[in-house]
């Protein structure tokens, strides 16, 4: 088996400890492909590595809605419906924002998001539902000069989610990594082992251990795949 490049591995640990794992975005009835490919592309560059939604009745969600760069370093989480996924959120202390003009929004850079963050943006044609808006913590805005008074649902949230980098980089919370061991275990082996990660998942058993260079080091999980191929 060829060994993997130390640099490959060095590159994805070093994105891991960039990852934010209290940053995250909730898309309420966002369907369009290009808003979910760009809002999981912006995710990723900020360090957002879970993002969350509720889709439309009519709208099947398969993943290929996200950019495919961006898919493999960004989970998205499906919910059945807006209440319970958010409060999923709420039950991990984060204060949910909801990207919508009302009398009591507030300018999107007056907020602290080196709090624990969920941004929960709307759909393309009505944004923010009335449910929505009751459940959100906050309203925010992005204040506008033109003659139109809303942004992309992408773009905006792009905005908002840049201005969460650039607080928590002044506030030095990159750089360290905080999501749990398991799970820079399993995204290392993916990307480092796309092939064996397929045989894994096709055969319904675990993935093989790796050594300090992210090669696989696992007599028993050989032993494993021997006997699988045997059959």
């Amino acid at each position: 088996m060829l060994p993997r490049s130390p640099a490959r591995l060095q590159k994805i640990l070093t994105l891991l400890s960039n990852r934010q794992p209290d940053l995250t975005v909730f898309m309420d009835q966002v369907h369009k492909p290009h808003n979910l490919a760009a809002i999981v592309r912006t995710a990723d560059a900020v360090g957002i590595g879970h993002v969350h939604a509720v889709f439309p009745e009519d709208v099947k969600f398969t993943g290929h809605h996200t950019s495919s760069g961006s898919k493999r370093w960004v989970t998205t989480h499906k919910h059945s419906n807006l209440k319970s996924g958010i409060a999923e959120m709420k039950a991990k202390g984060m204060q949910v924002l909801a990207a919508h003009f009302s009398d009591t929004a507030v300018d999107f850079r007056t907020i602290d998001y080196t709090q624990p963050t969920c941004l929960l943006v709307g759909s393309e044609l009505v944004g923010v539902s009335d449910e929505a808006a009751e459940i959100a913590d906050q309203h925010v805005i992005i204040p506008m000069v033109g003659m139109v008074q809303s942004l992309n649902v992408s773009v905006a949230t792009a905005l908002i989610l840049y201005e969460a980098q650039r607080q928590r980089s002044d506030a030095e919370m990159y750089g360290e990594c905080k999501i749990p061991q398991a799970e820079v275990d399993e995204i290392c082996f993916k990307a480092l082992h796309p092939t064996i990660t397929r045989f894994c998942d096709k055969h319904k058993i675990r993935y093989p251990k790796m050594d300090e260079f992210g090669d696989i080091d696992d007599p028993e999980w050989n032993k494993l795949r021997k006997s699988i191929k045997a059959k």
